[in-house]
């Protein structure tokens, strides 16, 4: 569970945000969680399982009886040094001189972001004991309501950093939602989780996620993996390598949203590793916003 930072409503106690999961078992089965539901895949071969689409997408996606029309289709096929990111992709967005969500990082995406190899490449680590991470708003501010959106990625292993694709409200006020996928510490599992609309609670400064007993994927996310979001009016539905793992059709947000590629701190309150060094790598990344 995540929101961009100086978002509406933040609040210290944001960190406390409960963060449950059952961490998927070794057979197939579903669980219904009150208006969600939570596919439980096997474990076995799953962690040096790579994603079998490892090419981008192209053209409309048909979904059942939606067709999705792509307005973003990024693979990062041009070079960018540190400091250049926005000259050789002036259709993006990043953060920069802020604090990241939990306030021990510091986003800095000249010196953690580039491409090379046809990959976004954010190097997450320590200058002189301050951490730095970076967001990356593949689409600019570009905003819809209902997306599919879906990225190829991996990660290292570094310990008190995490990475999350968050679909965010173009107003920035969190309380009309928020979708999280894929999400997790850098060397853990992977969670989805959707935060359900008008669900601020002032007393706490949390919002409610579903689904409530989201599965956690282990494995971590030193592999190739694709996942992808999906959200119509209905429901949002959360793929992990063309599997369905999840969907809820109680938080499903009703404004337009924007994709945003977070890699930060984690939050909790333990500090930051100093000797953390590791890269989040994104392949590409491709958005939909529905026909019609």
């Amino acid at each position: 569970m995540q929101h961009e930072p100086g978002a509406r409503h933040h609040t210290p106690s944001r960190r406390a945000v409960l963060r449950r999961g059952v961490v998927v078992a070794g057979v197939i089965g579903a669980a219904a969680l009150g208006g969600t539901a939570a596919v439980v895949l096997p474990t076995s071969g799953r962690r040096s399982e790579q994603a079998r689409a490892d090419r981008m997408p192209t053209g409309p996606h048909e979904s059942g009886d939606v067709r999705w029309i792509p307005y973003l289709a990024e693979d990062f096929d041009r070079d960018a040094a540190h400091g250049s990111l926005l000259a050789v992709y002036p259709a993006m967005a990043q953060y920069t001189g802020i604090r990241d969500t939990s306030g021990k990082g510091l986003y800095h995406p000249d010196e953690v972001v580039s491409v090379h190899d046809s990959v976004l490449d954010l190097h997450l680590r320590s200058e002189g004991g301050q951490p730095l991470v970076a967001t990356v708003l593949p689409a600019g501010y570009r905003s819809y309501a209902h997306q599919r959106v879906s990225i190829r990625y991996r990660a290292d292993d570094a310990p008190g950093y995490k990475f999350v694709m968050i679909l965010w409200p173009e107003s920035g006020d969190w309380n009309d939602g928020e979708i999280d996928w894929p999400e997790g510490d850098l060397g853990g599992g992977v969670r989805p989780v959707s935060a359900v609309p008008g669900s601020y609670d002032t007393a706490t400064g949390r919002m409610t996620f579903l689904p409530e007993d989201a599965p956690v994927l282990p494995g971590g996310q030193h592999d190739w993996h694709v996942a992808t979001v999906e959200w119509t009016a209905d429901a949002v539905r959360f793929w992990w390598d063309d599997r369905l793992v999840a969907s809820t059709t109680g938080a499903v947000p009703t404004v337009p949203m924007r994709v945003t590629l977070q890699a930060e701190t984690t939050i909790d309150d333990e500090q930051v590793p100093v000797e953390s060094d590791g890269h989040v790598l994104v392949d590409w990344v491709v958005a939909y916003r529905q026909a019609g």
